[in-house]
């Protein structure tokens, strides 16, 4: 976890004042780790802490925060009985308040939590290194600023498309590029970190991901998405998903194949992607899809673990078996 200044921002822009709620630190059973925050402001607030009382309190008192203009506090929290929960841990938390103009310019960013100190010896010591993770020292906290590690290409804006930016964009991990032929297939709101760009003809505009980007193909045409398989296919990429059937997939193998592509280039591409006993509603495929991205890396790692796995006669292990020809989705 770690600083989301991009959601910082669009947060003091529409809502003016805003409390960063930030668990600096963590010991025991807690509902979240330490970097988890949250964004309050006086009508509501995004991200979460872990729900439950601890983040009830931490959200009233993050508005006070704001009514008084403390800029920085923090508040130790034991999660027993005395607060209403269970957990048996206990965690500190800093709170930050931040308005348009004085968001951070430099990181990793650094700032008292327990005490309103002179940046103490120790603190300073730990900037000059490489702080990748949150350090809670000598009662200040230092974040990171967020780095998406992981870029993510979907390609159609339908309701497959709008349910995966709703379940992904949220993680700061992920950056999102949404490919559409026209801009008004895209909806009215788009998340923060996600990118949409229309092209009136997506393959062309493949060759612009990184070669080590992460595709999801569900566009409304077959045609398309054939175009992009093949486009992808002759650019790289770091994994690429496509939705269908088992039906899909075996035209779509011969028809690459066709276009010049080896059998071992075509198996990168998954299909079917999401998990099948999940069923097929459009929330049902995003959350199996982002289960894969989460628990891999990316979607796509599982068919290279797959390369150890018991081998058919044809070939192919188990797992890819199991990838390119589940049932799922349109045929």
């Amino acid at each position: 976890m770690s600083f989301d200044l991009d959601a910082v921002k669009a947060a003091t822009a529409k809502h003016g004042p805003v409390c960063r709620v930030v668990i600096a630190e963590a010991k025991g059973s807690t509902p979240r780790e330490t970097g988890a925050s949250m964004l309050v402001w006086p009508e509501g607030q995004s991200g979460t802490i872990g729900g439950g009382r601890l983040e009830f309190e931490a959200a009233a008192m993050a508005r006070q925060n704001i009514d008084r203009q403390i800029w920085h506090s923090g508040k130790a929290f034991p999660l027993g009985p005395g607060l209403g929960q269970c957990c048996g841990g206990a965690v500190i938390l800093s709170f930050e308040l931040f308005t348009a103009d004085s968001l951070p310019r430099s990181f990793p960013h650094a700032h008292p939590v327990m005490a309103h100190l002179s940046c103490p010896p120790a603190v300073t010591r730990a900037m000059e290194g490489d702080v990748t993770q949150p350090l809670y020292i000598s009662d200040w906290l230092i974040e990171p600023l967020t780095a998406p590690t992981l870029g993510l290409w979907i390609w159609g804006a339908g309701h497959l498309g709008r349910a995966l930016v709703d379940v992904l964009a949220p993680l700061p991990e992920i950056s999102i590029t949404w490919v559409d032929t026209s801009a008004e297939r895209f909806p009215e709101d788009i998340p923060n970190g996600v990118t949409p760009l229309p092209a009136a003809k997506p393959d062309l505009l493949l060759p612009r991901a990184p070669q080590t980007a992460h595709h999801l193909i569900l566009t409304y045409s077959h045609d398309i998405d054939l175009a992009l398989c093949h486009a992808a296919l002759s650019h790289d990429f770091g994994s690429c998903g496509l939705i269908g059937s088992a039906t899909k997939a075996a035209r779509f193998r011969r028809r690459l194949g066709d276009l010049g592509h080896q059998d071992a280039q075509i198996s990168r591409i998954i299909c079917p992607i999401g998990a099948p006993e999940l069923g097929k509603h459009p929330q049902a495929i995003a959350i199996g899809i982002a289960t894969d991205l989460i628990r891999f890396g990316a979607i796509g790692t599982q068919i290279t673990r797959a390369t150890t796995a018991p081998q058919h006669s044809d070939g192919e292990t188990d797992m890819t078996k199991k990838r390119f020809f589940s049932a799922r989705g349109a045929s």
